[in-house]
């Protein structure tokens, strides 16, 4: 009897994608939350967060890796400056460092897709590993949109973290940039139905794509 070898996944389910990606932020809430019932000073538990936060970023990159053989553009590149920027926290032992992460990484996804863009490339596919067929008028706007919701996060983070205490900054990247960033993708739908690609578009570049 011969045994048909099971290609690997492309793509994580839903759900374990979404833990992957707000474990992280989870343990880095919590870390900062009760560091100091486990014997730490008060001034530390930001640290402590920071340390914890590294550690379960690599150990999500690792579990999606591991599951899918890929790792994706966007949460591979939020993990080196999270890894970067934290592993300054803690060798300077400066806060600064921890709370400009969220500022450069939404910064520079904006910043790549306007500029993608601006060269006529929308490029929101590769960036945000998604799996939506649309058409080029499709990807562009969405595009456009995302690239400036990017900024506007970065825009928030400068404003909290500059006017506020740590603890509220902290609970501001859990409860209140992830909820912004899932309204805005769940206001994205209309556009998302209105310009998906057709079976018979479908078709018709794969015809075309075929001769080529």
């Amino acid at each position: 009897m011969q045994i048909e070898a099971v290609p690997p996944q492309t793509h994580l389910p839903p759900l374990a994608k979404l833990a992957l990606e707000l474990g992280p932020l989870g343990v880095f809430f919590l870390g900062n939350a009760y560091a100091d019932r486990f014997g730490f000073a008060a001034d530390q538990r930001l640290f402590v967060a920071t340390g914890l936060f590294i550690a379960a970023t690599l150990v999500a990159l690792a579990v999606h890796y591991v599951w899918v053989r890929r790792l994706p553009i966007m949460p591979l590149v939020s993990g080196v400056v999270v890894v970067v920027f934290g592993g300054l926290t803690l060798l300077l032992r400066d806060e600064l460092f921890i709370k400009l992460k969220p500022t450069i990484v939404n910064s520079l996804f904006g910043a790549v897709l306007l500029g993608g863009l601006a060269f006529g490339r929308p490029l929101l596919a590769l960036v945000l590993d998604s799996v939506f067929d649309l058409t080029q008028e499709g990807w562009r706007k969405l595009t456009f949109r995302w690239g400036l919701f990017f900024f506007v996060l970065a825009a928030l983070n400068e404003v909290v973290w500059r006017t506020q205490t740590t603890d509220f900054w902290v609970s501001f990247k859990v409860f209140g940039i992830m909820p912004l960033t899932l309204a805005f993708a769940l206001a994205q739908t209309p556009l998302l139905l209105r310009h998906e690609r057709k079976k018979d578009e479908r078709k018709k570049d794969g015809g075309q794509s075929g001769q080529a």
